[in-house]
């Protein structure tokens, strides 16, 4: 399953996303994965809570990024849940079509079972039609 924090920059989405994830690490059974351009806001996470900058792996492309997050997914086996914060520009895809890359996320979600939630710097009204409908919040 795919979470959606639509909103221009500078809106609150990181916010949000990091209360989000803080809120759920009480309710989830499995892991949780916080991806960040950065390690910024590490210390505003939950220590449950796995952070990886994805800035230390060289990411170039988007089929670069998906096989970034199945390599994620191979290596824990309890994966429950993954944010995704400034996700377009860790997935590589400003300025790009996010359509295929949301389709793959979500057919890991189901395939794994582990929800993704981006937080994407874009109106919702913006977005593709296959994400316009995983937006739970719109800032």
């Amino acid at each position: 399953m795919i979470q959606i924090i639509a909103g221009k920059k500078g809106k609150g989405k990181t916010k949000h996303l990091l209360d989000k994830v803080n809120a759920e690490v009480k309710e989830v059974h499995g892991n949780i994965v916080y991806l960040d351009k950065s390690s910024k806001h590490m210390y505003e996470l939950n220590n449950k809570v796995r952070l990886i900058d994805t800035s230390e792996f060289g990411l170039s492309s988007s089929d670069g990024f998906i096989g970034f997050i199945c390599g994620i997914i191979s290596q824990d086996h309890d994966l429950e849940q993954m944010y995704l914060d400034s996700f377009l520009k860790i997935a590589k895809l400003e300025d790009a079509d996010i359509t295929e890359t949301i389709d793959k996320l979500d057919e890991l979600g189901e395939k794994y079972n582990i929800t993704f939630v981006l937080s994407i710097s874009l109106d919702a009204d913006d977005l593709p039609g296959n994400a316009k409908s995983k937006v739970i919040v719109s800032l």
